[in-house]
């Protein structure tokens, strides 16, 4: 079964499906041990990867690359990709869509903002017309194969937004994302608007949309939850934290638990199960 198959019916199952924010190959080893699919966010991305916020900076080769190396450590997790805008152009959306599913990505999510672009709770959002936003879609959706396509829209003007959700619920995308939703009210507006067609949310810490469990979520028709950087700001502050305290130590390591605590041997064992992922693959493909 191809990977986009596979998230496509957890998405049609019961309750809503999490997917975690991991911006490298360390936060990704962490969220793999709780969570059975994980998000690739461009926040993260753009603040590991380059150190700047994400407002456009994402080269697609590097976004592409690294889904490479997630996909060989996680053979069997949920990866949707973030691309953006497609990259501004519709050739290299389809592009980088080919890309993706050949190498094992589960799904895209693809976005109607202008340039330069803003992270989806941020202010100034402006969005492409919206049959430009549609031609673009439509040709990324010829294009894959059975990749799942989330359709997001960053309109923030009450009618646009509803207007715009329900056009993407028109088209034949897998799933549809307002970003930056600002209401329980809101998320149950735009529920109606898009009928059957499956809906996500987008919670960010410190972000516009409301703070929801996934009960609340599932009780308000939501069939994905993406949380795009909860790795990401926990390792903002832990390593804050972490070298305040060496620093008021003059330099000196604390001490580690052995058992519990996180030092080399925690590290090393983290790191080795991706190992284990990828032989247990190989034999599976082999056999």
């Amino acid at each position: 079964m191809s990977h986009g198959k596979k998230l496509r019916e957890q998405i049609a199952g019961p309750g809503t499906t999490p997917l975690i924010g991991v911006y490298d190959m360390y936060s990704a080893s962490i969220a793999a041990g709780h969570y059975d699919g994980m998000f690739v966010s461009g926040f993260g991305f753009a603040a590991s990867y380059y150190g700047l916020p994400d407002i456009g900076f994402i080269a697609w080769p590097d976004m592409v690359a690294f889904v490479e190396r997630l996909r060989g450590a996680f053979p069997a997790h949920h990866l949707l990709v973030d691309i953006d805008d497609g990259y501004v152009d519709p050739e290299v959306a389809c592009h980088v869509v080919e890309r993706l599913e050949r190498i094992g990505a589960s799904g895209v999510i693809l976005e109607d903002q202008k340039r330069p672009r803003r992270c989806g709770h941020a202010d100034g959002k402006q969005v492409l017309p919206l049959d430009e936003y549609l031609t673009k879609l439509e040709q990324v959706l010829a294009t894959r194969r059975d990749m799942v396509v989330v359709a997001r829209t960053d309109a923030t003007e009450e009618a646009d937004i509803l207007n715009r959700a329900k056009a993407l619920a028109a088209t034949d995308a897998d799933v549809i994302l307002v970003d930056g939703i600002r209401s329980v009210e809101w998320i149950r507006r735009v529920r109606d608007v898009v009928g059957d067609k499956p809906l996500l949310f987008n919670q960010i810490a410190g972000g516009k949309s409301p703070r929801l469990s996934l009960d609340e979520l599932s009780e308000l028709g939501v069939d994905v939850a993406i949380y795009s950087t909860p790795c990401l700001f926990a390792a903002h502050e832990a390593m804050d934290s972490a070298l305040a305290e060496l620093k008021g130590a003059g330099g000196r390591l604390p001490v580690v638990d052995p058992e519990r605590g996180i030092g080399v041997r925690a590290a090393t064992s983290l790191l080795e199960l991706n190992m284990a992922h990828r032989r247990t693959e190989r034999a599976g493909v082999a056999g």
